[in-house]
């Protein structure tokens, strides 16, 4: 059968729809964990969280190989074949048992790894049934199709029922495999409920045009940046516990890194995910105009959600801490506070990645950037770790991610330019410098940690988009504005 015989409507969603519907559910990602985590880090512990934190690094490392770099590569095929049924038919079953062949072999290397964990094995035998989630997580396909409706939705039902649960099921610290069967059965069972959407969006095929093996090539290229990624996503906190041996380091650099990953998912994570599908639209069209517009209204945006977060959480870190998390968690403070630049930092490569290399199909080269990058991270980790313990893992990670971000930005076709993001970047700078001074003039005033955090977070947020828009910067006058007048336009 051939992909043209049938023809389907052009498939194509709403960006603003989507970025709506993706800021929403990460705002939800981001709102969720201020609910639990607190309590999570009360009743677990910190060498508990520590314990989770580490075992799951390795599950994550097993996940990783299993699902090569097929979220990626399939947004990216699925979203060039949208508006060919049996072409994206044909696409989403060589890709899906392609992904459910190579999770099989980790599944059985996963079980062999468990036999040599010790007294931990328990734990791991838990995380077993995550990998499955690697077979059968399909959000790629709705990604490429821009269908973000249907993840949002089911995910949001399966993450509000693990909250709910979490509270009723988990009490004291003994319940810490509880807790990570808990966590591991949201995150199979979302998976799999997205299937029940497919038969909307795939047509008949015959099996015998299925050609699997075409797609391991491809999927390397996408799945080597994903393998360095996880040198510094997820081998730091392996490092951490086999060099420091001190499952609480583990437990201060989970819970720096959580805060982080909700900054990072409200900053630039949703803007991404929509654009990133979209971009790849735009590249076969050839639209290199708004392709370049498109990239320079978001680094805008990146960088002034970025800087007034980074150096927002360097004020109250101080306080937010021990409020948040309770007491046995001080070694987070600084942690925090070192790692609070990736937001920039990695906004930006991650722009750049997501709105050029991959839609451009330039993903080998911004693999050979993250190599790099994860190389550099691996010395690094290797020479601070033993004397700086979890600072030193957060040191390692900064100047890789710095490497990765002036490789992307030398190299990207002049989609953006140094002198351009300098443009963007020093009125927002300079902006975020005086909030901060404002923060820590309110933290010294106010004894109360939860008013001096209220006030830190609403003043600082006010101080900072006031100076702003008294600058003229372009995410006011440029972007805001323009949406306005629009408005006022069609009105």
């Amino acid at each position: 059968m051939q992909s043209d015989t049938k023809k389907s409507p052009v498939i194509q969603g709403s960006i603003k729809k989507n970025v709506v519907l993706n800021t929403f559910y990460e705002i939800l990602s981001i709102v969720l964990p201020f609910v639990t985590a607190p309590y999570v880090s009360r009743v677990i512990g910190a060498r508990g969280v520590g314990i989770y934190s580490y075992t799951n690094s390795y599950q994550s490392f097993f996940a990783m190989l299993a699902a090569l770099g097929t979220v990626s590569y399939g947004t990216r095929e699925i979203s060039r074949a949208r508006n060919d049924p049996v072409l994206r038919t044909r696409l989403f079953w060589e890709i899906e048992l392609m992904t459910v062949m190579t999770t099989s072999v980790c599944i059985a290397a996963w079980i062999i790894f468990t036999c040599f964990t010790g007294e931990d094995r328990i734990y791991y035998m838990v995380l077993t049934a995550g990998l499955l989630n690697s077979a059968f997580d399909i959000h790629w396909f709705f990604s490429g199709l821009e269908q973000f409706q249907y993840q949002v939705t089911l995910n949001t039902v399966f993450r509000l029922s693990g909250a709910v649960l979490l509270f009723v099921l988990i009490h004291d610290q003994s319940d810490l495999l509880l807790y990570m069967i808990l966590m591991t059965a949201v995150n199979v069972l979302s998976s799999l409920s997205m299937w029940i959407y497919l038969p909307r969006f795939l047509v008949r095929i015959d099996r015998r045009d299925l050609r699997i093996k075409r797609h391991f090539r491809q999927t390397m290229i996408y799945f080597i940046p994903n393998a360095a990624t996880s040198i510094y996503t997820v081998l730091d906190k392996s490092l951490l516990q086999m060099i420091t041996r001190d499952a609480l380091q583990n437990g201060y650099y989970e819970q720096a890194g959580k805060i982080v990953n909700m900054v990072k998912a409200l900053t630039f994570s949703s803007l991404n995910v929509v654009l990133g599908s979209r971009l790849s639209y735009l590249f076969k069209e050839k639209r290199y105009d708004e392709i370049r517009e498109r990239i320079g209204d978001s680094i805008h945006y990146i960088l002034f959600m970025g800087t007034g977060c980074c150096l927002g959480i360097i004020g109250i870190a101080g306080r937010f801490v021990p409020f948040f998390f309770g007491p046995g968690y001080e070694g987070t403070v600084l942690l925090l506070q070192m790692l609070s630049p990736v937001v920039i930092i990695i906004g930006i490569s991650n722009c750049l990645g997501t709105h050029y290399y991959t839609p451009a199909g330039l993903r080998k080269q911004s693999a050979l950037y993250i190599v790099t990058g994860a190389a550099v991270n691996l010395v690094m980790n290797l020479i601070l770790i033993p004397h700086f313990r979890g600072a030193g893992a957060v040191a390692g990670t900064l100047i890789a991610e710095s490497v990765i971000t002036v490789l992307y930005l030398s190299h990207c076709g002049g989609y953006l330019t140094w002198r351009r993001l300098a443009a963007s970047a020093w009125k927002k700078l300079l902006a975020g410098a005086v909030m901060l001074c404002f923060i820590w003039f309110i933290n010294r005033r106010i004894g109360s940690d939860i008013a001096a955090i209220g006030v830190s977070v609403a003043g600082g947020a006010a101080v900072y988009i006031s100076l702003l828009a008294v600058m003229r910067d372009a995410v006011i006058t440029d972007i805001l504005l323009k949406k306005i007048l629009r408005r006022k336009k069609k009105a």
